[in-house]
């Protein structure tokens, strides 16, 4: 039993929609989750005479003379095999090695996203443990470790025993040691909060696969007495003397007990550890159990039982299970990315006992500090305390790598098995630090933070109009944003035809989402009215008023203007100056503002926001400046320091016409916020490359590279985003429209589904802030 991050239970994941959505996932663009990208540039003659012949000749004689050096001139040191022959995968059974592939391969996502390490999938067409041992065991070369996955028990035990004997790299079986890895730290925790002692307790294991065996065995190396663990499986209690269903595996478990079912187990224990079946556990059995009884029902997708039923038995009780709904997700993330990456970077022969200690001490200590601020942040602003329902640590925190990987780092070099000594700790860290970035985080963070301020106004979601309510990519888009709860949705467009393209579509989550005609609408002669007031003395009169009221952009736009929506997002079907035009007549610009368009640009390890993409032609030096101030407003919104650069063809020249002009803009943004890091003129390279600031313009403000980027018209903005989101191996987010007095995004004409979620999801959280600043002015 694996708690994997990807069985997420929260959603219909039984449902043919769901199912058609992953088929396509899966599909879509290239086929698979996985790619090989070259590390090293491969563009002229001269890069191809060095990657392969005749160049690649010499890393090989080097190899040949001191195999060593493999680590030095290949890949070998951050590469990872996944191994399966799909006997025992997920919930699915044996349903074989091709079947296994896409786990496989998401697992190798997993590894990446979290510790930077590479991944060949291999999927392993036997189920001999002789032809597997053999296969596996000759690609040592090849690899610098090893994860075992989705392999059924027994087997399971005997492969990874005997490629952990004949190998000289580590060999993991994650199903196994990962749960138990991650189920340690959280019961040191419980004990520690419950002031238990690990050898007093009293430990029922309900299953007797892999991942239970594991457990039991680190419970007690962690200091429970072997004696009080007792192991049940499908046919009950394993006691001495017991022959049916029984191997030597379960036979290292069998008890000296009276107790025959799992009822009679959990009579007076202290801790249930279940890696079975939903409902296995009913909360009649609780009531048996100890005071404070610790609950790990860690069966996948359902718990053994869920939370809200084990308290409502026992009150007392600490649950965790292996679901991110719940508080206290027993999650194998924790553990197998950062212990293999301490692991890598020491060449260690194997992950032995001491390492898999070391990860759980780590992980156990690590929730015991104080949760920072950006870690709340990436979960919706939710505080987090050591406690009864903060255990363990959350999967995004980023610390988790920083304090795991070290541990078993040093573990692995205190207990013998490290071929490489890390000296310089501070230097790894920062290596290890390296490998994060905010764009993993960036939109969930965005995301949570919408949760989080709907649960501080009473669940109240922000009312979002969508003028291009028969678009495809609108209303898949909206099938994401309802699940999500980002927001309620309002579609303009004739019902009938809305709800035609709804039920072809097969969206029935959108069914009761309300549909607007603007003429039919009661409100439509007072927006006629209000528009031509706003308008009458710029050449529209009243009955041009009401043919562009007929307009749903210009509906959408009254809406909110009249508070009857919190924003409007449109432009997936129209030009931008068609989509932009009635939000600035009708919403317009607050005070001082500068309607202008800002891009997200979201790299490996760092986040840069262009403007003005979209509006200004040729924005002054005193609209630049204003617009970087809005841009800084954004980036401070997400804790992050603005460092903004006002870009021209020059550094630091302040030269007659764009120099002068971006130089001004600096000047001016320094005395109307003269704490933020800004400076110009300054070319693009120079901006974001901190050596090259460093190097040639020392005297400069800005440190640490630009995150903020105010180019000098909208030539150059928006060629560079396009450029950018189409060549560029980076994540475009954007458009975003700033400098307007209500929340109004416009999209791309050649957005995507997940472009149109990201774009609603920051137009939500604009809607919020504003209708909180506005209360906070009565």
């Amino acid at each position: 039993m694996d708690t994997k991050t990807d069985a997420k239970t929260e959603t219909k994941t039984g449902s043919a929609n769901f199912d058609q959505e992953a088929l396509l996932y899966h599909s879509q663009g290239k086929p698979g989750k996985i790619e090989v990208i070259s590390s090293k540039p491969c563009v002229t003659e001269k890069d191809l005479s060095l990657a392969y012949s005749p160049g690649v000749a010499a890393p090989c004689k080097a190899i040949a003379k001191d195999p060593s050096k493999v680590y030095d001139y290949t890949a070998k040191g951050n590469l990872v095999a996944v191994i399966s022959n799909g006997t025992a995968v997920l919930g699915l059974g044996n349903i074989g090695p091709a079947a296994g592939k896409p786990v496989m391969e998401g697992k190798g996502i997993l590894f990446k996203q979290f510790a930077g390490i590479d991944v060949f999938d291999i999927e392993v067409a036997t189920n001999d443990v002789d032809t597997f041992c053999n296969a596996v065991r000759v690609l040592e070369p090849t690899f610098g470790g090893i994860n075992l996955e989705d392999i059924k028990a027994p087997e399971c035990f005997e492969i990874e025993e005997r490629l952990k004997k004949e190998m000289n790299i580590p060999v993991f079986h994650d199903d196994q040691h990962g749960t138990a890895i991650v189920s340690g730290a959280a019961l040191l925790n419980a004990c520690a909060i419950t002031q238990r002692k690990m050898e007093n307790i009293r430990i029922v294991v309900n299953g007797a696969g892999a991942s239970a065996n594991s457990c039991a065995k680190i419970f007690i190396a962690l200091g429970a007495r072997h004696e009080n663990i007792i192991m049940c499986d499908s046919q009950g209690v394993i006691y001495k003397g017991r022959t049916a269903g029984m191997n030597k595996y379960k036979e290292f478990f069998a008890s000296e007990t009276e107790a025959r079912t799992l009822t009679e187990a959990l009579k007076g224990a202290d801790v249930f550890v279940g890696l079975s079946v939903a409902g296995a556990l009913t909360p009649e059995m609780l009531k048996e159990m100890a005071k404070d009884p610790i609950i790990f029902a860690m069966a996948n997708p359902e718990p053994e039982i869920t939370p809200d039923k084990a308290r409502a038995a026992r009150p007392d009780a600490i649950v965790a299970t292996g679901r991110s709904d719940y508080p206290n997700q027993v999650n194998n993330v924790l553990g197998f990315p950062s212990i293999f990456r301490g692991a890598l970077d020491t060449r260690s022969t194997q992950i032995n006992e001491a390492m898999k200690l070391a990860a759980v001490h780590a992980l156990a200590n690590l929730a015991r500090e104080d949760v920072p601020d950006k870690v709340s942040a990436t979960y919706g602003g939710k505080s987090f305390k050591f406690g009864r329902e903060y255990l363990i640590p959350k999967p995004f925190d980023t610390r988790v790598l920083m304090r795991v990987a070290p541990a078993v780092a040093k573990a692995a070099m205190d207990s013998g098995v490290a071929n490489r000594k890390i000296e310089d700790w501070d230097q790894y860290s920062e290596t290890l630090e390296a490998l994060q970035g905010p764009s993993k985080v960036f939109i969930r963070s965005a995301i949570n933070r919408v949760h989080q301020n709907s649960a501080a106004n009473g669940g109240e979601l922000p009312k979002i109009v969508f003028p291009e309510g028969t678009s495809t990519k609108v209303l898949k888009a909206l099938a994401t944003l309802v699940e999500e709860k980002i927001c309620e949705p309002i579609l303009l467009g004739y019902p009938e035809r809305v709800k035609e393209k709804i039920a072809a579509l097969d969206i029935p989550s959108l069914k009761d989402v309300p549909i607007i005609h603007p003429a039919s609408y009661p409100k439509y002669y007072t927006y006629v009215e209000r528009l031509y007031a706003l308008r009458q003395r710029k050449g529209i009169n009243l009955r041009e008023a009401e043919r562009l009221m007929s307009e749903p952009n210009y509906f959408a736009a009254m809406m909110v203007h009249m508070g009857d929506a919190d924003g409007m997002v449109n432009g997936a079907s129209i030009h931008y100056a068609d989509a932009v035009r009635p939000i600035l007549q009708t919403i317009g610009v607050y005070q001082n503002g500068v309607p202008a368009g800002l891009n997200f640009i979201l790299l490996e390890d760092k986040f840069l926001v262009l403007a003005d993409t979209t509006v200004n032609f040729n924005p002054t030096a005193e609209q630049c400046a204003q617009i970087a101030l809005q841009a800084a407003k954004i980036v401070e919104y997400f804790g992050i320091e603005p460092r903004i650069a006002m870009l021209s063809y020059s550094n630091f020249t302040g030269a007659e016409g764009t120099p002068r002009k971006m130089k001004k803009a600096a000047e001016i943004v320094r005395q109307l916020r003269p704490g933020l890091m800004v400076d110009g003129d300054m070319q693009a390279d120079t901006a974001v490359n901190e050596e090259i600031m460093e190097r040639l313009f020392p005297f400069s403000t800005l440190k640490g590279g630009a995150n903020i980027l105010v180019f000098p018209n909208l030539e150059s903005a928006n060629i560079t985003y396009k450029l950018i989101q189409q060549i560029g191996k980076v994540e475009v987010i954007g458009p975003f429209l700033t400098g307007v007095r209500r929340s109004a995004n416009v999209l791309q004409r050649t957005t995507t589904v997940d472009g149109i979620v990201n774009s609603v999801v920051f137009a939500a959280l604009e809607a919020q802030f504003i209708k909180d600043v506005l209360k906070s002015r009565g």
